[in-house]
């Protein structure tokens, strides 16, 4: 089942909601794949464009919470580095045994339970600390 994007999972910055969008855009793109027997294909694919994808979005989120002392960003901050490590830890799994089903099982439960609990959770914390403050 696909995952949707709804305007509760905004947190108000603009570019950082599009960049929330590319990643439910990317993780659907799994899900659609998997739906169609082509999962196994697809999880390579997605774990590199992750690797990359999270880090640049990261970088943006991390500015923006430094730039504008947020209280919690030291937490926050460790939460990407644990999501990072668990990308590492998929791609390593991918590495030794190929993409099986249940490697792609385990991605998208993974990056899923990420998008939607790290979104709906941690990041709109930020979009509220950040429209408090105007920002």
């Amino acid at each position: 089942m696909a995952i949707t994007w709804t305007p509760n999972l905004a947190v108000g910055v603009v570019k950082i909601d599009e960049q929330h969008k590319m990643l439910f855009q990317k993780v659907n793109e799994l899900i659609n794949a998997c739906n169609q027997g082509k999962g196994k294909d697809a999880v390579a694919e997605l774990i590199g464009f992750l690797g990359d994808y999270v880090v640049f979005h990261f970088r943006d989120e991390e500015k923006l919470m430094q730039a504008h002392n947020y209280p919690d960003y030291a937490k926050h901050k460790s939460l990407h580095d644990e999501f990072v490590k668990g990308l590492g830890e998929l791609h390593d799994e991918l590495e030794r045994e190929g993409p099986g089903l249940g490697l792609v099982l385990k991605t998208n439960q993974v990056v899923v339970d990420w998008l939607i609990n790290h979104i709906s959770r941690t990041d709109k914390a930020v979009g509220e600390f950040l429209q408090k403050k105007g920002i």
